[in-house]
């Protein structure tokens, strides 16, 4: 399976060297590349990549705007948006995965490591480490948010499902889940599996997010 990817980056020399990296693998190719959030959102409708590897501070229409409108809407279908950053887990970074975003890679790391981020994220795996999900969490906590609204279906999952999501907004792996719970990997699977369909969410980070917000999942 060839994984799509649209490139966004106001800056050519890196949308340039972003996109010979990426077509140079096998499993990948870029369908297109734009210059702002408003040319992103525009190739993304037309184009339907599967990942955007997203810039946040661009002209026009920045990289959170980008995200909320690309990733609106068709929640399981959507692109996933991987944010590109400069500095590790500032606020840009918590505005954009509050918007939609699935990740985000740093432009300081080696090139190679966003062939993997972009693996990771196509798959609909975390990309967010235990030690990144415990400083997201620390966050939402010091903001002393008040917990949203509920999202949509939470009322329909099971006590067991509340359990995994409960257990996937710290951090766990399948693995660990199934570790944990005494479970095969497969039951594990299903669990994530059917907590992201009832939650209409599109991957584990949205999961993080949505648990803490609404108060299911709390710091420890």
């Amino acid at each position: 399976m060839i994984i799509s990817v649209l490139v966004v980056d106001d800056q050519a020399l890196l949308r340039t060297a972003f996109s010979s990296l990426i077509d140079a693998e096998d499993d990948m190719e870029v369908v297109g590349q734009a210059a702002d959030g408003r040319q992103a959102v525009e190739l993304a409708a037309s184009l339907a990549p599967d990942v955007a590897v997203m810039d946040v501070r661009m002209p026009v229409m920045d990289g959170i705007e980008a995200t909320r409108q690309i990733t609106s809407g068709r929640s399981t279908g959507a692109p996933r948006v991987l944010i590109l950053t400069t500095f590790d887990l500032d606020e840009y970074v918590f505005e954009a995965l509050r918007a939609g975003a699935s990740g985000f890679a740093l432009k300081s790391r080696p090139l190679e490591e966003l062939l993997s981020a972009i693996r990771t994220v196509a798959a609909g795996e975390a990309l967010l480490a235990p030690s990144v999900t415990r400083r997201l969490i620390a966050h939402f906590t010091d903001q002393a948010r008040a917990p949203s609204r509920a999202p949509r279906g939470l009322d329909e999952l099971t006590e067991r499902e509340r359990e995994v999501l409960a257990l996937v907004a710290r951090g766990l792996s399948n693995a660990e889940l199934a570790e944990t719970l005494r479970v095969s990997l497969p039951t594990a699977k299903t669990h994530v599996s059917r907590i992201l369909t009832k939650l209409d969410a599109r991957d584990r980070t949205q999961l993080v997010i949505l648990a803490y917000q609404s108060g299911i999942a709390t710091a420890v």
